[in-house]
């Protein structure tokens, strides 16, 4: 109840009046219902007519605050036992955070990282690098594998997706496995299982011993594999064959094989693409080059945007470097105006630049498509059907990119000639109810 009852008494005639002890007015309640019922009116009566009143009601409605003694002050910034359980559940958080976010172990020495904790909880001791590397990471290791462990051994089937790949950050062969599956539930699942450094030569006795061996310590036999998702490379095929389990190869990495040798059939576009690598380069090279042309975008009232620099291995950064010098050709003619370029782009270079973008963006989406974690086999016989007649669609503007345009049909036809006669694909497009009544 309000302490401000002390002062105000119901009447006995009308719920919805209360009376003033002090000066016998009568005050409305606020409504004339028990839900509509407070207090608003009554203490605006005190403040008002009865100060001395109202300032003991305010006096008594204020929190009560007490001073600490010393010995309470000093307990509270004592630092917290590392084996109590609030320490140990805020060392397992921060663990997890370094797993998830792919952080180094050198983040918990980070100051910013360490105010933030002493301000969060002061009475938190942060353990020490070495710590989450020998103890805490390897704890959290054990905890999600075993429970890893306990959901696949209900699986009937597994898939898998293996590759070869190199890491950005050290000079390393890494070696990968990746399971997907369905629970019982009918809800896919997937979990990275094994990353390992793949040292010395990659001939498919070693792929498959090193795959073979991944899969058994997870308690999974050959029978239980489904299918695994590997590159086009012949050492990769052959040490899945040997293994003798079902395997495919990957699609995103079929349409770049394509793409590439679409790319080099044409001399034409060959040598625009070079052109425009070397203007890209000079800019990358030149940061006075860059804040000049910088400079033209603001005075175009362009969005400023840098230029995409192509790699050689990854086709699709080809068509984001036409792309963004197709998006700043005003930027770069007015630039080209006023200085001196690597190399100069002709209007005929322009207009070949914009038909090869037109023309790769098919594959760009159908890569990016088939590379979602969402995608399923269901995907790619129609992702490739509607591709082969995108290409097979011939157009009055593909003058100057004919050759091209064959060789990309003639590349998708050979690398994926048995795409519909492959069981994996066929039945999973069949059975996909988004696919149903003729799409395909």
């Amino acid at each position: 109840m309000s302490a401000v009852w002390r002062y105000y008494k119901v009447d006995d005639n009308n719920i919805a009046i209360a009376n003033c002890e002090i000066c016998k007015l009568g005050i409305a309640r606020g409504g004339k219902e028990k839900a509509t019922f407070n207090t608003t009116n009554l203490i605006r009566h005190l403040k008002n007519k009865h100060p001395t009143q109202y300032s003991e009601f305010t006096q008594a409605t204020q929190p009560k605050t007490s001073q600490l003694t010393l010995q309470e002050s000093l307990k509270r910034r004592e630092k917290m036992p590392r084996d109590s359980a609030k320490a140990q559940d805020i060392t397992a958080k921060i663990a997890q955070m370094i797993a998830m976010s792919d952080l180094p172990f050198a983040f918990v020495e980070n100051p910013g990282f360490l105010m933030l904790m002493e301000h969060v909880e002061p009475r938190f001791e942060m353990p020490s690098r070495h710590y989450f590397t020998e103890k805490a990471l390897p704890a959290l290791y054990k905890k999600i594998s075993d429970k890893l462990l306990v959901l696949l051994s209900d699986v009937p089937y597994v898939s898998f997706t293996t590759d070869i790949w190199s890491s950005s950050v050290a000079p390393m062969s890494l070696l990968s496995l990746t399971a997907q599956w369905i629970d019982s539930s009918f809800v896919l699942r997937r979990a990275i299982l094994h990353v390992q450094e793949f040292r010395g030569s990659h001939t498919a006795e070693r792929i498959q011993q090193s795959v073979e061996k991944m899969i058994n310590n997870w308690g999974i036999d050959k029978q239980r594999v489904h299918v695994i998702l590997r590159d086009n490379a012949a050492n990769m095929k052959k040490a899945m064959r040997d293994m003798g389990v079902p395997s495919v190869g990957c699609v995103a990495h079929s349409c770049q094989l394509c793409v590439h040798e679409g790319l080099l059939s044409q001399r034409s576009v060959t040598e625009t693409l070079a052109n425009a690598r070397k203007i890209v380069g000079h800019f990358k090279h030149s940061p006075l080059a860059y804040s000049r042309l910088e400079d033209i975008q603001m005075a175009l009232n362009m969005d400023i945007k840098r230029l995409q620099q192509d790699v050689q291995t990854r086709w699709n950064s080809s068509l984001y470097m036409l792309q963004s010098l197709l998006q700043q050709k005003r930027a770069l003619s007015v630039f080209a105006a006023e200085c001196t370029l690597p190399a100069t782009l002709t209007v005929h270079q322009w207009e070949l630049m914009n038909k090869t973008a037109d023309l790769l963006s098919p594959f760009e989406e159908l890569t990016r498509d088939v590379s979602r974690e969402t995608a399923t086999a269901a995907d790619v016989i129609p992702a490739i059907t509607v591709l082969r007649r995108v290409l097979s669609r011939e157009d009055d503007d593909d003058q100057g990119i004919k050759t091209m345009k064959r060789t990309l049909l003639e590349a998708v036809l050979q690398r994926f000639a048995n795409v519909e006669t492959e069981p994996l694909f066929y039945i999973a497009t069949l059975l996909d109810p988004r696919y149903k009544d003729g799409q395909v």
